[in-house]
């Protein structure tokens, strides 16, 4: 893939083995907000460094849809590779990579679900979503209907603002998006890294207005009473690799 020549922005090399997912991911709101590094402290595993940006960790909340998802050598499947998802998230590190912490991954698939909890051991939950384009203003709703999971629901009107931007290394916006690995912790109790790999993020700046938002407090904490920080993506094609434990 093209995608795979387009290296120089990474933190660190591409892994050596081959690559086993490819994913498009569309109409991303990223909303972040400040959380005390304690607050956090309590529910990261203890292996993870809690990554800081103006002394603060930050919580983001995540919609987007996917489609074209795909294992390698293999077509996207029309019932099961468009849908959408909705991410919690903070930011961590292992080993010098910094990466990505899920709080919860919800998405509009249950046979998708499924294989991402067994496969990449990441909290997906099942939940009833819809994700609408209407001129421009991306309308989105989430409510999960995971059997035994806390109840979850984001209700959102969001859309760009500014002309797409890339962002310059050691900007908040750098901080929160060029990441290039995500982390988890398998039924042994050992964190796994899952490497991943796209372009350089085409930002834009977002407004956003939230009619509902419980998707923190069923991860366990509270979001600070202030307006988050938004930004908007359009399009990112990502390619995926198998998580291995992490050294």
């Amino acid at each position: 893939m093209n995608l795979l020549k387009e290296i120089a922005h990474r933190p660190w090399p591409l892994p050596t083995k081959t690559w086993i997912m490819a994913q498009i991911w569309h109409d991303l709101l990223f909303a972040h907000w400040p959380v005390p590094v304690e607050t956090l402290r309590l529910s990261v595993p203890s292996a993870l460094e809690v990554d800081t940006f103006d002394g603060h960790a930050w919580v983001g909340i995540v919609p987007f849809r996917m489609s074209g998802v795909r294992l390698r050598a293999t077509p996207s499947i029309p019932w099961l590779s468009a849908f959408p998802e909705l991410n919690v998230r903070t930011y961590v590190t292992v080993g010098g990579k910094s990466g990505v912490w899920f709080y919860s991954l919800d998405a509009a698939n249950a046979v998708a679900v499924r294989i991402a909890r067994a496969w990449f051991h990441l909290p997906y939950f099942r939940a009833r979503m819809r994700s609408e384009d209407l001129r421009g203003q991306i309308n989105y709703s989430s409510q999960r209907n995971h059997r035994g999971a806390s109840f979850a629901q984001l209700a959102a009107q969001y859309r760009p603002t500014s002309a797409p931007f890339v962002a310059k290394p050691g900007t908040f916006e750098h901080f929160l998006t060029e990441r290039y690995c995500l982390y988890a912790m398998d039924s042994n109790g050992k964190i796994t890294r899952g490497e991943i790999h796209h372009a350089p993020w085409k930002l834009q700046l977002a407004e956003c207005e939230i009619s509902r938002n419980t998707m923190a407090e069923a991860a366990g904490f509270t979001l600070p009473d202030r307006k988050p920080i938004l930004h908007f993506s359009r399009r990112q094609d990502v390619m995926v690799w198998s998580p291995e434990v992490a050294s």
